[in-house]
């Protein structure tokens, strides 16, 4: 534990995992499962396939761009957890025919538990001014809302019932923290109202939105990397607290937006008042009609 670099709903602040939402915890097993992981080669998504492996899942897929890191995080689930069926397949999001082909091909004539949604790019370093690269930062946007669209529609034609899908975004959806990323704020609204938007049509499937941590990885290091803000988190961490929402002790935070530094066991003592209001929810402050969804 750390003190909490940003305000928080949880006196405890967490770096790295914790017993909680360990992948070990009977409470949290996805024995069973089919478990599908965008940019699942490195970084959070590789970490979170591992862990969702110690859960038990039986089947998982991973998708990326580039082969070889897909390759090497199969070997390594396979190497770690014997018996695992892991799928990979080369998949640039953004190309509606692959996703829907990946997605056809690891589902065959079964259903999907759960789907991290990582996949995404940081966009041109750019602030809104009167001369900055427009053209550049609409294409960021349209590239990272595509990829998250063409991922949600392929993940409904095969998504179980009761299914779980985990929005992988990011804090700058809620604030503004880095002035030459204007793209990827833009895109990460958008993308966390396309999921709220998801889960509003389609209410059998739990909708979660996370604000990973502060994890070294590719992605973070072309945003300015942990040296900027200052502090990191240990990739354990949203690894195992993804596997802690895809379990029934999460329900109660169906919808929200979480901050995966939060503690779990804090958060499930203000469950009551958490499901009965706005509260984690990205909306207008002070609007009278706090319970609207």
């Amino acid at each position: 534990m750390a003190p909490a670099p940003y305000p928080s709903p949880t006196p405890t602040w967490h770096t790295t995992t914790y017993p909680s939402i360990s992948p070990t915890r009977p409470e949290l097993s996805a024995k069973g499962k089919s478990v599908l992981v965008t940019g699942g080669g490195t970084g959070i998504g590789a970490a979170t396939a591992l862990h969702f492996a110690e859960a038990g899942a039986s089947r998982i897929a991973l998708l990326g761009r580039r082969e070889q890191p897909l390759l090497d995080t199969k070997a390594a689930i396979e190497h770690k957890f014997a018996g695992v069926e892991v799928f990979i397949a080369s998949t640039d999001v953004t190309k509606k025919s692959e996703v829907d082909a990946a997605f056809a091909k690891f589902a065959g004539d079964q259903k999907i538990d759960v789907l991290l949604s990582n996949a995404a790019m940081t966009g041109p370093h750019d602030v809104v001014t009167a001369d900055a690269d427009g053209v550049g930062m609409l294409d960021a946007v349209h590239q990272n809302l595509s990829g998250s669209l063409f991922v949600a529609q392929a993940f409904l034609r095969h998504a179980a019932k009761d299914s779980v899908a985990i929005d992988v975004n990011s804090a700058a959806a809620h604030l503004n923290f880095i002035p030459s990323m204007a793209s990827y704020h833009i895109a990460k609204i958008a993308v966390y109202r396309l999921w709220d938007f998801l889960a509003y049509t389609n209410p059998d499937v739990s909708v979660f939105h996370i604000q990973p941590g502060v994890v070294d990885t590719d992605m973070n290091r072309k945003a300015g990397g942990v040296a900027t803000v200052g502090h990191s988190d240990d990739v354990s961490l949203p690894a195992s607290f993804n596997v802690w929402l895809a379990s029934p002790e999460a329900r109660f935070l169906k919808n929200k937006f979480l901050w995966v530094n939060w503690d779990v066991d804090e958060l499930k003592a203000q469950a009551k008042e958490i499901e009965a209001s706005a509260r984690l929810s990205i909306q207008v402050v002070g609007w009278p009609f706090e319970n609207a969804s």
